[in-house]
């Protein structure tokens, strides 16, 4: 199995086993990997759990899986596509215990809010596909404008999901090159955390 993630087919839902060879491990996915500051982090402190960085920038996705393999992360592995699709469209369904949003694209201006991935209707969907019956959607974001955008969008789904309170220690959570890059000149960082309800 290699760290680069290749789906058989971009065109049809996969299944658990096309990711990783045991579909009864939890499946975390962070959305907008970065440079796998985040992914690599939480694959090597929680063995037991299987993580799928997505991502569409290239460069990012070639130094990813190269990290991945030099510290033989069996559990971690990358995909190359864009993040809404691969929630609306490609992830199994009720496979997904975590989906971790962190620093996405603000698209600051107010004629493009429209583009923030927790506005679109075909991604809040997609989430409701996706995760497993109790299953997480974790945002952090430095940009208040979006958090609050976030904040209406599940609001707006409490039949689907409830906040759940997010205490600074709750559990190991690794900072993203991105937050840091942000805590480092003084910005806030906000963070939510959702859980699907069973149906």
């Amino acid at each position: 199995m290699t760290p680069l993630f290749v789906p058989p087919d971009h065109f049809r839902e996969l299944a658990p086993a096309d990711i990783f060879p045991d579909p009864a491990r939890p499946l975390e996915i962070d959305l907008g990997c970065g440079d796998g500051t985040f992914l690599l982090g939480m694959a090597a402190h929680h063995p037991e759990r299987d993580f799928l960085g997505v991502e569409r920038m290239l460069g990012r996705v070639s130094k990813t899986a190269r990290k991945i393999g030099v510290r033989q992360l069996t559990n971690a592995r990358i995909m190359r596509l864009e993040s809404a699709y691969t929630v609306a469209w490609l992830l199994p369904r009720a496979s997904v215990s975590r989906l971790h949003l962190l620093c996405p694209d603000p698209w600051p201006k107010k004629k493009h809010a429209a583009r923030r991935l927790v506005n679109q209707a075909e991604f809040l969907d997609g989430l409701v596909r996706i995760l497993k019956p109790g299953g997480e959607f974790l945002l952090k974001t430095d940009d208040q404008p979006y958090f609050e955008d976030a904040l209406l969008s599940l609001e707006s789904r409490a039949h689907q999901f409830e906040r759940l309170d997010w205490p600074e220690d709750a559990f190991f959570y690794p900072i993203t090159d991105f937050e840091q890059s942000w805590l480092d000149v003084g910005r806030v960082i906000q963070r939510a955390r959702w859980r699907l309800k069973s149906a």
